[in-house]
């Protein structure tokens, strides 16, 4: 039998291509990695045989699942979906916030616009051609040992003031009469100490709020023609919500000093207009009961 030589063993001259196969597979049956640049690649840049080009492992990564500084990013960040909830949520709050602000403005200012032609003017002071059914003196507070607070003081003596210069005939003092708590006692009091007659002289023992007085003087009282006395900052309220009852008012203010304070209550009363600005459109139910002293 004729033994092939090596060129026809090998045409074409790969006897080179299977030393560096050879070379290879020793280097890994001696417990060693091929060196990937010995090993042959095909076109589509695989080693022949199917071995994938080897993938270079990032510096610092353990292993080579470890993430990348953009995926670790992008994997830490929260979902989308919860970034669009809280964005609908923000979005939200601050329609409310301005829909309150709205609402807040516009109703504070048609309470005051409406109102501000029918505060008096003290100086000088001109009684009306017909006197009013009543002078409503708003209670709004006394001291522990039961005698007014300056604003109340004020409140009585511009009423005082106003029925001694012909305004109307009789007083009407509205306020908290409660347990160990009397405003319109004071207030009473107080009148008969300035010379006004105690016959001349009403009490509405349960004006607890300035609607609830304003509504008691129009439903219990029956009046319909009034002087309202309280200091500024409370008379356009008390004027609109008289006008929503029926009653025709006009305004005495009561400022004969400055308060402490007044800063904050001047905050409460632009909460209480807006709220006011509703219990006049719909009117919630107050006592009804007589006048009578509990």
């Amino acid at each position: 039998m004729t033994i092939p030589n090596d060129d026809a063993r090998f045409p074409n001259g790969r006897e080179g291509e299977t030393d560096k196969f050879e070379a290879a597979a020793g280097s890994s049956a001696a417990g060693g990695e091929p060196d990937p640049a010995k090993v042959p690649r095909s076109r589509t840049g695989e080693n022949r045989g199917g071995v994938k080009k080897a993938e270079r492992i990032p510096d610092g990564a353990d292993t080579p699942s470890a993430k990348t500084p953009i995926e670790k990013e992008a994997s830490d960040s929260p979902p989308k979906k919860t970034k669009n909830v809280k964005k609908r949520l923000l979005r939200l709050v601050v329609s409310l916030i301005a829909l309150f602000a709205a609402f807040g403005l516009i109703s504070n200012l048609a309470v005051i616009l409406s109102t501000e032609r029918k505060i008096l003017s003290t100086d000088p002071l001109s009684p009306p051609a017909e006197p009013y059914d009543c002078i409503l003196v708003l209670g709004c507070g006394v001291k522990e040992d039961g005698t007014p607070t300056d604003m109340l003081y004020d409140r009585v003596r511009a009423a005082v003031t106003l029925y001694e210069a012909g305004f109307a005939p009789k007083l009407l003092m509205s306020g908290d009469h409660s347990e160990n708590y009397n405003e319109v006692g004071a207030m009473k009091e107080l009148a008969e100490k300035f010379g006004v007659s105690s016959e001349d002289i009403l009490l509405d023992h349960k004006g607890y709020s300035t609607y609830e007085s304003i509504a008691r003087a129009a439903e219990v009282f029956g009046i319909r023609r009034a002087v309202v006395v309280t200091q500024g900052y409370h008379l356009n309220r008390a004027l609109y919500l008289a006008r929503a009852f029926g009653i025709e008012a006009v305004g005495g203010p009561a400022d004969l000093r400055s308060y402490r304070g007044q800063f904050g209550r001047d905050l409460r009363e632009a909460a209480a207009r807006s709220k006011d600005f509703l219990t006049a459109l719909w009117k919630p139910s107050f006592s009804t009961d007589t006048a009578e002293e509990p």
